[in-house]
């Protein structure tokens, strides 16, 4: 790594680097033939320095002369200031010196390509089926070594790993055709060892039972949202509005909107990025801000935003540790791990309560509009309520609404407490993420 004691960081009005080393391999099995087996190596520099209201950037991965790359970074800023016509305010915030790793049980970089080799393999076999057309097992895992410091003092060293099994399969039979997909992984490859068998079942029962299901039904009714959909909507439909920098751009339904009501009192909507073994956890964001639990809404009330340090500036807001980067980009204002707190019920007592409805199970994905507040999902199934008990799956369940709508409708949540694991994608740059919660209930649109 590079030697910081050489490095002159006192220019400007701010300033601040990192030093990353990443490492990542993948492992692509389709159709039971391994179509790729790679591995990558990445190693850069990040230097940001703050003159006045601009900022100037420099991103290089064969430095050579770092402060060379600061003075140019300086020039940078200044030409920016120039062109600035907004006011920049760093929040201030305690200087941080630490040293930490976030690695579970079993690190997936220590195990053997072999034996990751055999789990894509016993996957694809659990997958394969007279009705089953086509599967793909995919394997991803990454390492990133992280030095950061600033002008201000600060200094963090910093490990983490992840890694992720995806299993896709799609059935068909006559003229039907489904999919069916899982995914499982964290910091931790213990997951993957201990859950892989099942969720392969899963993903190949999901696509052969779709085959045969009818449409879902099309109007507004009483749902049940999964931890995986719920998760999605919080992550999408709230916790995107909640960036400060959307808020700022007049593009978010949660502008001006602190200290209001913008849902029921079942409603408390949390972002952390302390929760161990969280796929979007860390312990400080990519400007050396620790971060912590945030309450974006609670009981209803919208009580915070998420911030970099500029965006609280500006706004004149606590820091909340959500500045974070992919790689040597800019950080922006990302989620990490974002969730609806659980609530008193059980998932029996809820579909008992429900009497008529619709359980709607799983994400396809779909779309958000953070500034009109609108929003568009697909559910993987859909089985309908009646008297209070699971009938009828149903397929092609969309679901659909006005983001505040849906909010002020929720009357229940489970006590359950499940987080997804995926990637978060934002102005180019991806990050990971976890969401979900419980079950929870509310009235939308189902098209």
């Amino acid at each position: 790594m590079i030697n910081l004691d050489k490095i002159n960081l006192d220019i400007g009005d701010y300033a601040d680097i990192r030093i990353i080393y990443n490492e990542s391999n993948h492992i692509t099995l389709k159709d039971g033939d391994f179509e790729e087996i790679s591995s990558g190596e990445n190693f850069g520099v990040s230097i940001r320095v703050l003159y006045k209201n601009g900022w100037g950037y420099v991103i290089s991965n064969n430095p050579k002369d770092i402060n060379q790359l600061i003075e140019k970074a300086y020039k940078m800023a200044k030409l920016s200031n120039k062109e600035s016509k907004k006011e920049v305010i760093l929040k201030e915030y305690k200087v941080v010196k630490d040293k930490y790793e976030i690695v579970g049980e079993i690190n997936p970089i220590n195990v053997d390509i072999d034996e990751k080799k055999e789990i894509i393999l016993e996957s694809y076999k659990i997958m394969k089926d007279n009705i089953i057309k086509s599967i793909t097992v995919s394997y991803s895992e990454g390492y990133c070594k992280k030095i950061f410091a600033n002008s201000e003092g600060s200094y963090i060293e910093s490990k983490k790993v992840g890694c992720i099994l995806r299993m896709n399969c799609v059935a068909k039979e006559n003229n039907n055709m489904n999919f069916g997909a899982e995914r499982i992984g964290g910091v931790d490859f213990k997951i993957i060892l201990d859950e892989y068998k099942n969720k392969s079942l899963e993903a190949k029962n999901k696509a052969i039972r779709l085959l045969k299901a009818k449409r879902c039904p099309k109007g507004t009714f009483k749902v049940i949202l999964d931890p995986e959909l719920a998760g999605v909507f919080i992550h999408e439909a709230v916790g995107h509005a909640a960036e400060a920098d959307l808020v700022l751009q007049n593009d978010s339904i949660f502008k001006d909107k602190i200290g209001e009501r913008v849902g029921s009192e079942y409603v408390t909507i949390i972002d952390n990025p302390n929760i161990e073994g969280g796929f979007g956890s860390y312990k400080y964001d990519d400007e050396g801000v620790r971060g912590r639990e945030t309450i974006i809404i609670d009981k209803g009330i919208l009580k915070s935003y998420l911030h970099t340090r500029e965006t609280a500036g500006r706004l004149g807001m606590e820091l909340t540790g959500n500045g974070r980067a992919e790689g040597l980009e800019k950080p922006i204002v990302r989620m990490s791990n974002t969730y609806i707190k659980p609530g008193d019920w059980n998932f029996e007592e809820l579909v008992e309560d429900t009497k008529n409805g619709i359980f709607l199970k799983g994400s396809r994905g779909g779309q958000v509009d953070t500034g009109k507040g609108l929003f568009q999902f697909s559910a993987e199934e859909a089985y309908i309520i009646e008297n209070g008990e699971l009938k009828d799956l149903r397929r092609d369940a969309g679901l659909s609404g006005e983001i505040l709508k849906i909010l002020f409708k929720v009357d229940a949540v489970t006590k359950d407490f499940k987080l997804n694991i995926g990637y978060c994608g934002k102005n180019g740059q991806t990050v990971p993420v976890g969401d979900g919660g419980g079950f929870v209930r509310t009235v939308a649109n189902v098209s």
